[in-house]
C-alpha cells in the first residue's frame, strides 16, 4: 500500500513538472510569435513603386481622405492628416488629438518627419512628392486608377487589410458595397435615360465621361452616357451651357467644388446652373438634377465609407 502511494505521488509530481514545463514553453511560442509579428514586413505594390512596409505600422500619417475613412470605419489610428478642408463626417481629425501636417498639396514635411512614422500614405496630390516622403518613412500611394475603379479600389482596401490585420473586416465591408452596386446596375440597365456629369466651380462647368475621375457613374453603376466623347481628364472638359442644352441629358450630375473648396467666397452650382438653357432640358424639367454631395465625391472618393455613400446618392437619384 505504501508501495503504491508512493508510486502514485511521484506519476503526480512527474505530471507536475511535465505540465509547467510545457506552459512555459507554450508562453514562450507566443511571445516568440508576437515578437515575429511586431517585426514582420509585407512588400506593397503601388502605382509608384514597391515598398516594405512593417504590419501594424504606428504613427501612421495620411495624405487621403479616402483611406483616412477607410482606416476610420476599421478602428485604426493614425498620427497626422492635413486638416484643411476635413471633411465633415471626419471632422475628428481637424482637432488637436491629431497632427497637423500641412495641406493636401503643400504637405509639412518636417511636420511629417517630426511624427517618426512608420508608414505615410498619399494619393495623386501628392505623388510628386513620393520621393521626398520616401526619404522621411515608407510611403505607399494609394489613389484609385478610375480607369479600372472598382479593381483598383478593392486593391487599396485589401492592402490595408494586410498592413492593419483587418482582412476579415475589410472583405465584409467590400460586400456590402458590391451588393449596393448590383442593385444601382440593375435599376440603371433597365432605363434608357442618359446621364451628364459635371463639376461647378468659380462660375465655369466642366463634363465628366467614362474612365474620368467620377466615371464611376457610367463605368461602375451602369448609368448611360449623353456623350460618350468626353475627353476622360483629371480636370474635365470645359463645356457652356449651350453643351448641356444641345446634349439635353436625362440626369444631371452635379459636383459642386466651391461647396467645399471656397467656401462662402464659392458661387452655388444651384445659382450657376440657374439659366433658361439648362432649364430646357430634360433633367431640369423632370426634376432629375442631382446635386452630390463634393465632401464625398471631390475630397473623400475611394474609402469605405465615402465610395458607399456616393453609390447610395446615384441610387437615389435615379428615378
Amino acid at each position: 500500500m505504501v508501495r503504491l502511494r508512493k508510486l502514485f505521488l511521484g506519476t503526480l509530481m512527474l505530471m507536475l513538472v511535465l505540465s509547467l514545463a510545457a506552459c512555459g514553453s507554450s508562453a514562450n511560442t507566443a511571445r516568440e510569435d508576437s515578437a515575429s509579428q511586431e517585426g514582420e514586413e509585407i512588400v506593397v505594390k503601388h502605382q509608384l513603386g514597391e515598398t516594405k512596409v512593417k504590419k501594424n505600422p504606428k504613427n501612421v500619417v495620411v495624405f487621403d481622405f479616402g483611406v483616412l475613412d477607410s482606416l476610420d470605419k476599421l478602428g485604426v489610428e493614425v498620427a497626422g492628416v492635413p486638416q484643411a478642408n476635413v471633411p465633415p463626417y471626419l471632422k475628428k481629425y481637424g482637432a488637436g488629438d491629431y497632427a497637423n501636417v500641412g495641406s493636401l498639396k503643400e504637405p509639412d514635411f518636417e511636420k511629417v518627419s517630426s511624427l517618426g512614422p512608420e508608414l505615410i500614405i498619399i494619393s495623386a496630390r501628392q505623388s510628386d512628392q513620393y520621393e521626398e516622403f520616401s526619404k522621411i518613412a515608407p510611403t505607399i500611394y494609394m489613389g484609385v486608377d478610375t480607369s479600372r475603379y472598382m479593381e483598383s479600389f478593392t486593391e487599396n482596401m485589401e492592402t490595408l487589410g494586410k498592413i492593419f490585420g483587418k482582412e476579415a473586416e475589410v472583405e465584409k465591408e467590400l460586400e456590402a458595397i458590391n451588393e449596393t452596386i448590383e442593385k444601382v446596375k440593375e435599376k440603371a440597365s433597365a432605363s434608357d435615360k442618359k446621364a451628364l456629369i459635371i463639376l461647378t466651380t468659380g462660375g465655369k462647368t466642366s463634363a465628366y465621361g467614362p474612365g474620368s475621375r467620377f466615371g464611376l457613374i457610367h463605368d461602375v453603376l451602369g448609368v448611360k452616357p449623353v456623350d460618350k466623347n468626353i475627353k476622360a481628364a483629371t480636370h474635365g472638359m470645359s463645356v457652356s451651357f449651350e453643351y448641356i442644352a444641345e446634349k439635353n441629358p436625362d440626369y444631371l450630375f452635379v459636383i459642386d467644388r466651391d461647396k467645399v473648396v471656397s467656401g462662402e467666397g464659392g458661387q452655388p452650382a444651384e445659382q450657376v446652373l440657374n439659366n433658361d438653357l439648362v432649364k430646357g432640358t430634360k433633367a431640369y424639367k423632370d426634376k432629375n438634377i442631382v446635386y452630390l454631395d463634393p465632401n464625398y465625391w471631390y475630397l473623400s472618393g475611394g474609402g469605405l465609407v465615402s465610395l458607399g455613400e456616393m453609390v447610395k446618392e446615384v441610387e437615389a437619384g435615379l428615378q
